[in-house]
């Protein structure tokens, strides 16, 4: 038998309360929480949410539905250059939840709290007919005045990613289609790095004060490499020019693509990198890549910022072709 669901208040109580360490977040016992402010710095809130059949697999572990739904916000972060201060969460969850599967989602939000330093601030748990599906709102801090939008740079600006591109996306196709493995003869650990690369993104935090520092315009690479570098140069009001021999690729991206050309294609226009992409100006990059290198966090010059509007990813001299370029909902 089943253990008994709880009510609503039980479930706050029992499963988020503990979660709730921060003392702005009253216990999750009030309507609203408080963020302290710090002196020099702005407070940055971003929200994306995740649904069973889009962005995860409804058999997926629960921890890791629970961490990615909080990665992908303190992703949103990091390309703002700022520290996570807390987060909120709304729960939907279907007619078939367990008490099982509910403790494995609040363990992997506990492992990750830990992990980064921040506390549950509060948030909504509600029934839903449809899939299951999780919104998280993210606070942080940024450096007054600091804040890089999309809309900074300019032309002659260098390009740079963080990382590695493309792993999630073929991670995703590998789960769709399991004899890819043998297609890309993949070897078993990269197969591996592949899968959990899509399963679990890796926000680049330690990287938030140096972006915070040198870039004039950043984002994080959640709609695919080619997409996103053409909405950030359209902000901007530029074109971009880069070299797809500069872009970082994985071991196991690289033999897939070696087996299989098109296979470069879905690197670069796949969705859930959660890789940064960052606009330097020439003269900074040296220290840029230096204090990056120092963080601990590898970076990559892919290529520059140029008059126009077009982006155009070439190899070998060659434009790429890549259909729509990014992953969209719509």
């Amino acid at each position: 038998m089943s253990p008994r669901r709880p009510g609503e208040d039980e479930l706050i109580a029992r499963f988020f309360r503990p979660l709730a360490t921060a003392p702005g977040a009253a216990r999750l016992m009030d309507d609203a929480a408080t963020v302290p402010q710090i002196d020099g710095r702005e407070l940055v809130v971003t929200t994306d949410a995740i649904v069973a059949g889009v962005h995860f697999f409804p058999d997926d572990p629960p921890d890791a539905i629970a961490r990615k739904a909080l990665r992908v916000n303190l992703s949103d972060l990091a390309a703002k250059g700022a520290r996570p201060a807390g987060y909120l969460v709304t729960l939907a969850l279907p007619r078939d939840w367990t008490v099982d599967w509910l403790e494995g989602f609040v363990e992997g939000l506990g492992l990750d709290q830990e992990e980064y330093g921040i506390s549950l601030l509060g948030g909504d748990t509600v029934r839903t007919p449809g899939p299951l599906w999780v919104s998280v709102t993210a606070l942080g801090h940024a450096r007054e005045g600091h804040v890089p939008r999309r809309h900074g740079a300019a032309p002659g600006q260098r390009l740079y990613v963080t990382g590695t591109i493309g792993d999630a996306a073929l991670g995703l196709r590998l789960r769709q289609d399991e004899r890819l493995t043998i297609d890309w003869d993949l070897r078993r650990d990269e197969r591996e790095w592949l899968l959990d690369r899509y399963l679990l993104p890796e926000p680049r935090l330690a990287l938030a004060d140096v972006v915070s520092a040198y870039a004039t315009a950043a984002m994080d690479v959640s709609d695919g490499l080619a997409g996103d570098a053409r909405k950030l140069a359209a902000a901007s009001r530029a074109g971009a020019l880069i070299d797809a021999s500069q872009i970082p690729l994985s071991r196991a991206v690289r033999r897939a693509v070696n087996a299989d050309p098109d296979a470069l294609v879905s690197a670069l226009t796949g969705g859930d990198d959660y890789e940064l992409l960052v606009a330097i100006e020439p003269s900074d990059a040296e220290a840029f890549e230096a204090e990056a290198a120092a963080a601990g966090v590898a970076v990559a010059d892919i290529g520059a910022l140029v008059d126009g509007a077009e982006v155009v990813i070439e190899q070998a001299g060659r434009r790429l072709s890549l259909g729509a370029g990014s992953f969209s909902h719509f």
